[in-house]
């Protein structure tokens, strides 16, 4: 008979939040996989649990070659148990290699729930909750990141991300550009321990706070889109939005029909608010290189705006 996979979750924080379940398994698994076995040190003691099993060490550098070995034992019967530093494994964390390789073979693959950043920031954060997306981490190159962020620009569903601290202001700055300076948020710092924080407010205001430097374990959670009807949006928020899609790969024309359907006006009226805005542009100012008009939405120059067909 083949053996068991147990993902098990593991406290976020204050170690009393660890399920009594964790406990048993610790104590009884064959094999214990541990992304940091040091960590698993100090939990085992702090549960006063001896584990009897091999401990072999489970992380993003070996996840990889570690794997077949780990099937291995599964498939001759051992019970072995894969947790991280913190959550649950497999999300945003080692594991889904061990997972997918295990139900392929048919080996039974079960879970010891526990604490969960994700929902923790959620409940915390103040913003609804009946329908939410993980996103995860962000890309650390500012253009990658940028372009991560216009896909769910409008996305209704309140956001997730996990965000190390170092890059939380810039990571916040992105999103006020991409979603909105008013576009509200929560940054959820050191859940569930001593220093635990949770700022709520707009996208630029906690930039502007986050600049000045914080510490811990993030996690964001952001407001979804609004309901857009089309009588509601003003010019200069057509305009944004026709730019966002331009600056995601789509040629104007095409960024124009889209806006259109989805805010549910005419595409005359989204052109004409493109049109206008270019013109203003290239009127009022001395920005770009001239001739016919620049190539984005508003196109800088002083000479004329070339036509473009709905």
């Amino acid at each position: 008979m083949t053996g068991t996979l147990v993902l098990a979750g593991t406290p976020i924080g204050d170690i009393t939040d660890a399920p009594p379940r964790l406990a048993a398994e610790l104590a009884g698994a064959d094999v214990i996989a541990a992304e940091d076995t040091r960590r698993l040190r100090r939990l085992t003691q702090a549960l006063g649990v001896q584990p009897k099993g091999r401990v072999v060490s489970y992380f993003e550098g070996n996840e990889a070659a570690r794997t077949p070995e780990l099937v291995e034992a599964l498939l001759g019967g051992s019970r072995v148990l894969l947790v991280t530093d913190a959550g649950m494994p497999s999300v945003s964390d080692p594991g889904y290699r061990l997972v997918a390789a295990a139900v392929e073979k048919d080996i039974k693959v079960t879970a010891v729930p526990g604490p969960s950043a994700v929902l923790t920031a959620l409940a915390l954060s103040g913003l609804p909750v009946d329908r939410f997306c993980f996103e995860g981490f962000l890309p650390r190159k500012a253009g990658e990141r940028l372009s991560r962020l216009r896909e769910v620009t409008e996305e209704r569903r309140t956001l997730v991300y996990f965000e190390a601290p170092h890059r939380l202001d810039d990571t916040l700055a992105a999103m006020a550009e991409v979603f909105g300076a008013d576009r509200r948020a929560a940054v959820c710092r050191e859940l569930t321990k001593t220093y635990e924080e949770v700022k709520r407010g707009p996208l630029a205001a906690l930039a502007e706070w986050a600049a000045e430097g914080v510490r811990g374990e993030i996690t964001v959670v952001v407001e979804g889109a609004p309901e857009k009807s089309g009588g509601e949006l003003g010019p200069e928020e057509l305009v944004r939005l026709v730019r966002v899609r331009e600056e995601a790969g789509e040629r104007r024309k095409e960024a124009i029909a889209a806006v259109a359907a989805e805010v549910g006006l005419p595409k005359r009226e989204v052109f004409d608010a493109v049109v206008a805005a270019k013109n203003a542009a290239a009127s009022g100012g001395t920005g770009g290189t001239g001739g016919t008009g620049g190539t984005g939405v508003m196109g800088g120059g002083t000479g004329n705006a070339t036509p473009v067909t709905p």
